[in-house]
């Protein structure tokens, strides 16, 4: 399971459909949310869009791997598909602020890799979130006022990336995959491997 997250604006989103597009073995958890759908978002790719008494109905039946409010709406990520990618060998990346990767961490610590992404400077996030034009100004200025709290977290995270170019930041996120990878104990059949080789069959 592979964490992405920033405070709005900071790119994780552009990070994650990156990452997305150049590794087919890496599947998005789509989460659920109450917020309203924004024109550009699609049912059931971006996110699955209930109401607030639907997502209070699958907290209580257990379907949240984690879920938290942010700025007034509730987002929650399916247990079920989750635990379908990854038993099919996929990894999973998960779009989630630090409140939801506190949750996974308690509940499945040693299968998450968690990375950070921090914008370059105060002044370029503003910028980021005026210039995507996807909210009014007051949430635009709601999102300023959280991001110092948001950024406090960073040290809970496993990797931390500033994402001054997008370029760069996406090698790195690259890096830390591939890398995570490679770990013994994420390697599957590896120990069969190496006791044929030893065997020498």
């Amino acid at each position: 399971m592979l964490v992405l997250s920033s405070p709005s604006g900071a790119g994780k989103t552009t990070l994650s459909k990156r990452l997305l597009e150049a590794d087919s073995n890496i599947v998005l958890s789509v989460s659920t949310t109450t917020r309203a759908k924004r024109p550009n978002e699609k049912e059931g790719v971006d996110y699955h869009f209930v109401t607030a008494e639907q997502f209070g109905a699958s907290v209580a039946a257990g379907e949240f791997l984690e879920h938290a409010t942010v700025f007034d709406h509730q987002y929650g990520t399916p247990k079920k598909p989750v635990m379908e990618a990854l038993a099919r060998g996929k990894d999973v990346l998960f779009d989630i602020d630090w409140q939801g990767t506190q949750q996974l961490k308690e509940k499945v610590r040693e299968d998450i890799v968690s990375i950070f992404v921090l914008p370059p400077s105060h002044a370029e996030l503003e910028r980021r979130l005026r210039s995507r034009a996807q909210d009014p100004e007051d949430i635009v200025a709601k999102r300023m006022a959280k991001a110092a709290g948001e950024i406090s977290h960073w040290p809970e995270y496993d990797y931390v990336i500033v994402n001054d170019d997008i370029d760069p930041a996406h090698a790195k996120v690259v890096s830390i995959l591939n890398a995570e990878r490679l770990k013994r104990v994420r390697q599957v059949g590896l120990s069969e491997f190496v006791r044929d080789l030893i065997a020498g069959s």
